[in-house]
């Protein structure tokens, strides 16, 4: 009994890794798809934030890092505010960009 527990709890753990989102995979969109408006650290384009006039959060803040999954989803597949919704982001690339979010946190 104890083996069966201990290769289910095995099991259960790869299939959960598998399912996992990807901060490195995240990284490679973001650099693509976010950097040019969020910068290459989380740290918002002064200029590009001037030019829109907006304020451009700083995705290291504590205000962006305790927003939920669903949130930061929202955001980046529904737009907010002048920021529209990130076309080129969808399906899994959304929850690894997030995870990505996440490895910024201050």
């Amino acid at each position: 009994m104890r083996t069966y527990l201990t290769m289910f709890a095995l099991a259960l753990a790869a299939s959960s890794a598998m399912y996992a989102a990807d901060a490195n995979a995240g990284k490679a969109v973001y650099n693509t798809s976010c950097k040019s408006c969020h910068g290459t650290d989380g740290t918002p384009n002064a200029a590009v934030a001037k030019m829109m006039k907006v304020e451009i959060k700083d995705l290291k803040s504590a205000e962006v890092q305790s927003m939920s999954e669903a949130e930061l989803t929202s955001v980046i597949t529904q737009g907010r505010g002048k920021m529209q919704p990130v076309k080129a982001v969808t399906g899994k690339a959304v929850d690894n960009v997030i995870a990505y979010l996440h490895s910024l946190k201050k």
